[in-house]
């Protein structure tokens, strides 16, 4: 009986340390884990709505100054910052050598002239050939044209101004040697402004063509200078902004000169209702903009499309709904179907 009793314990004590062992070598069971996060609503806001942007000015316009002809620049009739108008003469080339050219045409295009007269009569008293006629009848025309072309060149030899305007530079001296079409100077016409600036694919469908934009500096602090849409890009960079110009009228009293920033105001403010997320709720660009969205403790990423801009809030258009949860800080340790937990 004893050895009975001693069996059974020892079977008892082996069966319990199996049943401890195989407890100890079970897998064990994956616990969940809830990655804390940080989260906002979307908002559902009454906004004023106004676009004001950057942008620089450039010349109303801009030429360049070209001789037409070689030569030595015998004069030059201006200096750096002086006003010309359209048509001036600014330089003068030197055409002595031009002139002989055209004395020897016009002698031989007289003579060919007296050839033809002659040979006219020859053959009227049919002593020439008509063929002789018609071939010195050529030369003389050829030679009347060569006259017409050397005149040309000695009245371009004054080079004159191609628009009104300021000399901004001065690329050649008087006396120096210039070949046919040289820059001798840069005129630039500030008499209007033109802004240059670019909008993005949401902005530039706020703007129209002849749209009236204000035009404020801070060189001119409460100056405004009163601008108008003259041309939009039908077609975005490659940063899918689009060029948009806006002309003014230049205050003599304040002017402004180019290359100055200024603000342009597109004065639509309109007051609708637009969602707004915090700005780092996004998880990628702006351009493919994404938001972690979180529903009973679980994260589902959704695709957006963003518009304006203001403070740290940006604009949602579509993809969200008001009152839905977005999650601003922890994304990094995120994937579609993660569960969360809200941190505060």
């Amino acid at each position: 009986m004893i050895a009975l009793v001693i069996l059974a314990l020892i079977v008892f004590r082996l069966a319990s340390n199996k049943s401890t062992l195989n407890k100890k070598e079970a897998p064990a069971q994956d616990s969940v884990v809830n990655i804390p996060v940080k989260v906002s609503a979307v908002k559902e806001e009454l906004q004023e709505i106004s676009l004001i942007k950057t942008g620089s000015l450039a010349p109303f316009k801009e030429a360049s100054v070209l001789t037409t002809v070689g030569g030595t620049i015998k004069q030059l009739r201006f200096e750096l910052g002086d006003h010309v108008n359209e048509g001036q003469v600014l330089a003068v080339m030197d055409t002595r050598l031009m002139e002989l050219d055209l004395q020897k045409a016009e002698t031989n295009a007289a003579k060919l002239k007296r050839d033809l007269q002659n040979y006219t009569e020859l053959l009227q008293g049919q002593a020439a050939t008509q063929e002789k006629v018609n071939e010195i009848r050529q030369n003389y025309l050829d030679a009347a044209n060569q006259v017409s072309q050397v005149k040309k060149q000695i009245s371009d030899a004054l080079v004159k101004a191609p628009t009104s305007g300021t000399i901004a530079k001065k690329t050649l001296e008087q006396g120096v040697f210039a070949n046919a079409g040289a820059e001798i100077a840069t005129i630039v016409n500030l008499s209007q402004l033109k802004v240059q600036l670019n909008l993005t694919e949401t902005e530039v469908y706020q703007a129209t063509q002849g749209q009236q934009v204000k035009i404020t500096t801070d060189v001119y602090p409460g100056q405004v200078f009163n601008g108008k849409i003259t041309f939009i890009s039908p077609q975005a960079d490659e940063t899918h902004n689009y060029k948009v110009e806006i002309m003014a009228d230049n205050n003599d009293k304040a002017l402004l000169r180019s290359g100055t920033f200024v603000y342009a105001d597109f004065s639509r403010k309109t007051k609708q209702n637009i969602l707004l997320i915090p700005r780092e709720a996004l998880t990628e660009s702006i351009k493919d903009a994404s938001v972690y969205v979180v529903e009973n403790n679980i994260v589902h990423q959704k695709a957006i499309k963003t518009g304006l801009e203001m403070n740290n809030l940006i604009q949602v258009i579509s993809g969200l709904k008001a009152a839905e949860v977005v999650v601003t800080s922890g994304q990094i340790n995120l994937k579609e179907g993660a569960r969360v937990s809200i941190s505060k």
